[in-house]
């Protein structure tokens, strides 16, 4: 966790920015960590990063669009020089919190924080968030961004209290609150709700960042219409795929690839490694020539996969200990899983 020191600092640059822009991570853990930070200062414009594996230099025309005072970025491991000195050259102070496992970044115009670079712990940032606010009522925000993103919080019972026809009665771990409870239902409304248009994205949103609580989500009205009905849609078309995956589960590993033009696989590999915790799992979504792979499992992954990529051309990956991600052209992709099988006993 960020040190009370660091917290403040956070807390500082918040009460100072008039007009900030806050970038983060296209999933519940980098929307969550906006919304907590959004609704506590009551003011700025948030765009969700769909680029992998870093921020690159094409969100820069939102830079100049909005014309922000302060720059915040979310649950991003990397960002590009290229847009790093862009912002630069415009005087604008950059406040990246991130948690991957990474080196530190040295810059007089960024301001960094990453609790695994100082305590090797990598709480996710909707979790950071939510120290930095401290708004109970919006404690179900930071636990949706903390289970999507496989960590059980400390302030479960806070939201237990509050929520209680919510929650999950003593859970075993994350994934079975996200799994098997209504705030998981809640986390899985949301999660699919940013994959829609960028209008759609947009207007969800813009609501998110007024709701009072997490029970309006579910109530279906012109607001939250679009909303639920993306989920319906998608998780119709999940539910048939999570089923098939199910179907290529081996002794060690179970790997599953697919097509279309919906990304999942990060959803279908985080599932998959609740219901089938003693394997290797290894999602990919192939669309045109290039793979896009997810991985979850027991001992070191990350390590796993970084390994597994050396010396193929073009290839990129990374993530944490037990949750990675790769992208690589689909001609790799024998070689890749063959090194994967191999390297597995060594790094459980």
């Amino acid at each position: 966790m960020l040190g009370e020191n660091m917290i403040n600092e956070i807390k500082e640059h918040l009460d100072k920015a008039q007009n900030p822009l806050f970038f983060f991570d296209n999933d519940n853990d980098g929307l969550c960590s906006f919304l907590l930070l959004r609704r506590h200062i009551e003011r700025g414009k948030g765009v969700t990063i769909k680029s992998f594996p870093d921020l690159n230099v094409s969100y820069y025309r939102k830079v100049k669009e909005l014309n922000p005072d302060y720059i915040f970025i979310l649950d991003k491991p990397m960002v590009s020089e290229e847009f790093l000195n862009k912002v630069n050259n415009d005087n604008i102070p950059i406040v990246w919190i991130d948690h991957h496992q990474t080196e530190r970044y040295n810059d007089s115009f960024v301001y960094y924080y990453n609790p695994y670079l100082d305590n090797k712990t990598s709480e996710p940032i909707s979790y950071i968030a939510y120290k930095i606010t401290s708004k109970k009522e919006d404690v179900w925000l930071a636990l949706i961004g903390c289970i999507s993103d496989c960590y059980f919080p400390d302030f479960y019972p806070v939201f237990e209290k509050q929520y209680p026809e919510l929650s999950k009665k003593a859970p075993s771990s994350a994934f079975d609150v996200l799994y098997n409870s209504e705030i998981g239902k809640i986390a899985r409304i949301l999660d699919f709700s940013l994959k829609d248009t960028t209008t759609n994205v947009v207007n969800m949103i813009r609501y998110m960042s007024k709701v009072r609580g997490p029970m309006e989500v579910l109530e279906e009205n012109s607001k939250t219409k679009q909303i639920l009905k993306r989920y319906k849609e998608i998780n119709t078309k999940y539910q048939v795929l999570i089923s098939k995956a199910r179907e290529m589960a081996g002794k060690d590993m179970l790997y599953f690839q697919y097509g279309g033009q919906l990304s999942l696989s990060s959803n279908l590999a985080n599932q998959l490694s609740y219901e089938y915790p003693d394997k290797i799992i290894i999602v990919v979504y192939i669309k045109g020539d290039v793979a896009n792979i997810s991985l979850r499992g027991k001992g070191d992954i990350r390590k796993l996969t970084l390994e597994a990529l050396k010396g193929i051309d073009g290839a990129s990956g990374g993530g944490h200990q037990n949750a990675t991600g790769a992208k690589l052209s689909v001609s790799d992709l024998p070689k890749f899983k063959e090194r994967v099988e191999k390297l597995y006993k060594e790094f459980r």
